[in-house]
């Protein structure tokens, strides 16, 4: 694991010790169930963002934008065709 960065995160000593409890009962050290529960959390969080919000002032031209024809836009192929660094 020696490709993993650090990351400091400051608790109350009760927080510690409500996280050292879980993680004993989890069966891991601290470090490695606060890693694996702050992914999961971030995970959620961005899989949760299901809302998008358009200014009234701006919906017309978001509605012209959306019935326009596609556009190629060759950055945009070679991005897709590319590995997500989060998967390296």
């Amino acid at each position: 694991m020696s490709n993993l960065a650090p990351v400091s995160v400051r608790v109350s000593q009760k927080e510690r010790e409500l996280l050292e409890a879980a993680a004993d009962q989890s069966r891991t050290n601290l470090s490695d169930f606060i890693r694996r529960k702050a992914v999961e959390a971030a995970e959620i969080e961005l899989l949760q963002q299901d809302r998008v919000i358009i200014p009234a002032a701006k919906w017309k031209k978001f509605e012209a934008w959306v019935n326009s024809p596609a556009k190629d836009i060759p950055a945009l192929k070679k991005l897709s065709k590319s590995r997500p660094v989060w998967q390296d």
